[in-house]
């Protein structure tokens, strides 16, 4: 037998899956369909669920906390949960670095001159941002060895002036951390050793 410490980031994520559903009494589930698609179950029940509860809280507050860049952070949390990109640390960390770089280059290059979509032609003051937000987030996040690259998406819809209040910034940073800590209640609920914080050294990818 496998030792459980050997396991990669996802085959650990997913022993604990099975678990989970053999916990709620749905072994029929693992005896009658392929392991992939339980996996996949059980991805799509968990990712619609914390989106949904987000989505729900933007409605009724009517502010920004659901954001593209949102998706793709909810994949890792909920298939790689043990990865280190995946870890509440770079998660966290890797959009604030996000929006902070994409802020900044939004103002610096005077990317929000013209509300974003009014311009008819290439602008190239937002361009500029682009670059320069993505680019600088990619250096911060080597710098501080903090991996998460859905923050790649989070400084481009800054830059770019689609989400770029102070106020909505503070929003998404929120959000995230909501997101973070509906991904800690329910993998530990599934029995995973999702971390309060960084991942431990062993389940690093």
């Amino acid at each position: 037998m496998q030792n459980r410490d050997s396991f990669t980031p996802e085959q650990a994520g997913a022993d604990h899956i099975f678990s989970f559903f053999r916990k709620l009494r749905l072994n029929w589930l693992l005896l009658h369909f392929p392991p992939r698609l339980v996996r996949s179950v059980y991805v799509f029940v968990n990712g619609f669920i914390t989106i949904g509860v987000l989505a729900l809280l933007a409605l009724v507050s009517r502010n920004p906390f659901v954001f593209p860049s949102l998706g793709p952070t909810a994949y890792l949390l909920f298939f790689t949960p043990l990865g280190r990109t995946s870890s509440p640390r770079n998660t966290v960390s890797g959009h604030a670095i996000g929006l902070a770089c994409g802020y900044v280059a939004f103002v610096v290059t005077g990317a929000g001159a013209m509300p974003f979509g009014v311009h008819p032609g290439i602008f190239w003051p937002r361009i500029l941002a682009a670059a320069l937000s993505l680019s600088a987030t990619g250096a911060f996040m080597v710098l501080l060895n903090v991996s998460h690259p859905p923050a790649g998406a989070t400084t481009l819809i800054v830059s770019l002036g689609i989400i770029a209040k102070p106020r909505e910034l503070v929003i998404i940073e929120v959000a995230v951390f909501l997101l973070v800590a509906q991904a800690l209640a329910i993998n530990r609920l599934a029995g995973l050793p999702y971390p309060l914080w960084s991942a431990p050294a062993q389940i690093k990818e």
